[in-house]
């Protein structure tokens, strides 16, 4: 249990958080929210011991082990998976220590050190690391490659796996996501929903909130609130709180002008004297009922383009990849491509990692020249190309200004910094150096350079990175009212979902439209996977001359089969039910642990109720695994 009693925090002279009350209890999962400068990151920092409260207390267990990623990638020589391996410092310190005893000759420091190596679970450890590794979209010929050969989104993802390999308590996470695909996305949910510990998230992936989190921490001009359930019950909520609010100011308006008017009409007529007092205490004592503040919403959009050409672009029989260095022979890595737009098309590119959508982005821009085949593109063609080295490229010590004049050499001042304002970069902000932006900044200045140019295509590989959740919003409603075509790259379904009207699956060397939405592709995700673990088994089991069976073996078989089966299903229907029941009480327990009276009880109460609750969150977690295994056993 994490508690805060009145606790502030301050960056230089502003003020962060300020007289905040709160306890996590055990066992949560919660998303904290709020705009960018609002005190996320600072928030972890004081979790971490990185930062001190300026007032009040933080109370945080002394034998809590936490976890939480790295911002820095040190550029070593360490295969990646011994780096992820080193996530657990315990083990990892007992590694060395056989190895240190091994290398001495020291029999008994290396039983010791075996025996606290069996303790830590450390001979399943590079197994572990692998399936880390494996989820978060490395391929199993990359674990032995130093990290010091990974760039630096992989880097960032070799961060992720070290920290969830760490044991702990308490796992902090901010923008995990972030450099992740669709893919690695989806794995990491599920993970997270395994986590037995207290999670605290920052994400502005609304979808992946929704997925993962039981609690909702909203921060808003200094303050703190807790919401019981995932981001879309926490934005129900604060919309009706919201508008409670207005009404009841509103109404208090209405009364103080009532009061007022009396006032006013009988101060001075002695009969009414005493009346008019009494009405001037009154108005003294309205509550002063804050209005709403409308939250000012960022809004951008992508001009109608000049021309829009009804076919835009071909692929035909098109082999992509890349030339080969140094003699070597090129790679392809799709084959017998084809692909057409056509104005107004708005397509979702989805696949595993590496499966070669942004090959397909860049052969669509002309980054890339076919291997083989032939590329189409209509005389009018104008392409806004967005991608992670679109962001990098922008010119250090340069202003947005700066960086649109030199676009537009031709183009008058005002007409540039009436350009900038609408992007958000208004005023001194237009000549500000792009050096002290941050990433969702700088991503926000690449958008309004390719809007510029007036594109009547848009290829957009990952954009939301770094973008906070309004900032997302703005680009999804921009997109869908964009009248030009598009094809996105995104691991953020909430904007799949909203702006692309079909989807290409790119996977096996293919790339072909998939007939189905996100939550199809998820199921053939965890489909392929299932697919891909059984062959592998077959392939075990195989022997090269296998026995003929009798048909009376056979007949016994398949009778012996059917009764597993029966087993099997009748085990599922139970594991359902108590699940159902398990439920129906933590979602009860959730509900108290919630309710600000209930720590008005003895605290021995409240610790049965965090006990019950990680004890049926355990029992749930292994009656899914069984319902999984017995299901994947009834499907093959």
């Amino acid at each position: 249990m994490i508690s805060f009693r009145r606790f502030a925090l301050r960056r230089g002279s502003r003020l962060l958080l300020s007289d905040i009350d709160l306890v996590i209890q055990s066992g949560w999962r919660l998303g904290v929210v709020g705009r960018n400068g609002c005190g996320k990151s600072s928030l972890f920092a004081a979790l971490q011991g990185k930062v001190d409260a300026d007032t009040g207390d933080l109370d945080i267990p002394s034998k809590l082990r936490m976890a939480s990623v790295a911002q820095e990638t040190p550029a070593l020589p360490d295969p990646a998976i011994e780096y992820v391996m080193g996530g657990d410092e315990e083990l990892a310190i007992a590694l060395r220590d056989e190895l240190d005893a091994d290398a001495r000759g020291d029999t008994e420091a290396m039983a010791r050190a075996h025996h606290r190596i069996e303790e830590l679970n450390g001979y399943d450890a590079r197994a572990r690391a692998g399936r880390l590794l494996h989820g978060l979209g490395f391929s199993a010929d990359t674990h032995e490659t130093p990290v010091q050969e990974f760039s630096g989104g992989w880097r960032v993802r070799l961060n992720l796996a070290r920290a969830l390999m760490a044991p702990s308590e308490l796992l902090l996470l901010d923008e995990p996501t972030n450099h992740l695909d669709l893919d690695a996305v989806l794995w990491l949910e599920e993970w997270l929903r395994r986590y037995q510990g207290t999670l605290l998230v920052i994400s502005h992936d609304r979808e992946f909130l929704d997925g993962v989190i039981t609690h909702t921490l909203h921060l808003n001009d200094g303050s703190a609130k807790l919401y019981t359930g995932n981001y879309s019950a926490f934005e129900r909520l604060r919309a009706e709180q919201l508008r409670q609010q207005q009404i009841a100011h509103e109404r208090e308006q209405a009364e103080r002008a009532h009061l007022q008017s009396f006032v006013d009409r009988f101060k001075a007529k002695a009969s009414k004297a005493k009346q008019a007092q009494s009405r001037v205490k009154r108005l003294e004592k309205l509550a002063g009922t804050e209005a709403v503040r409308a939250e000012r919403q960022f809004r951008f959009q992508f001009a109608v383009p000049d021309r829009l050409p009804d076919s835009m672009l071909q692929l035909e029989e098109i082999e992509a990849g890349y030339p080969g260095e140094d003699g070597a022979p090129p790679t392809a890595i799709l084959h017998n491509l084809r692909f057409r737009l056509e104005a107004g098309e708005r397509i979702g590119l989805l696949g595993p990692n590496g499966a070669g959508k942004s090959t397909l982005v860049k052969t669509l821009v002309g980054e890339l020249e076919p291997l083989a085949g032939e590329r189409k593109a209509h005389k009018d063609l104008k392409i806004g190309y967005f991608a992670q080295h679109t962001v990098e490229s922008l010119e250090e010590g340069s202003s947005p200004f700066d960086h649109l004049q030199d676009k537009a050499p031709g183009v008058g001042a005002q007409a540039i910094r009436d350009f900038l304002g609408t992007w958000n970069f208004a005023g001194d902000r237009a000549f500000e150096s792009v050096d002290g932006f941050s990433g969702g900044e700088r991503a926000r200045l690449a958008l309004a350079l390719i809007a510029w140019d007036k594109p009547n295509l848009l290829l957009l590989d990952e954009p939301t990175n770094h973008l906070d959740l309004d900032m997302r919003e703005a680009l999804a409603d921009a997109l869908a009212d964009f009248d030009g075509a598009l094809v996105l790259v995104s691991h953020d379904r909430h904007l799949l979902g909203l702006v692309c009207d079909s989807f290409w699956r790119v996977a096996d060397g293919a790339a072909e439209g998939f007939d189905g939405d996100l939550d199809d592709y998820a199921r053939w995700l965890r489909s392929r996977g299932a697919t891909s673990k059984k062959n592998k088994k077959k392939e075990a089991e195989a022997k090269p001359s296998a026995r003929v069976e009798s048909p009376e073996e056979l007949r016994q078989r398949a009778a012996a089969q059917r009764e597993l089966e029966k087993v099997a299903r009748q085990r599922v229907k139970k594991i359902e039910t108590r699940v159902a029941t398990i439920e129906g009480e933590l979602g009860a327990l959730e509900a108290k642990l919630a309710d600000p009276a209930t720590y008005n009880e003895p605290t021995s109460e409240m610790m049965r109720m965090s006990q019950r609750q990680a004890e049926l969150r355990g029992e749930k977690e292994t009656l899914e695994g069984e319902w999984l295994k017995l299901y994947e056993q009834l499907e093959a």
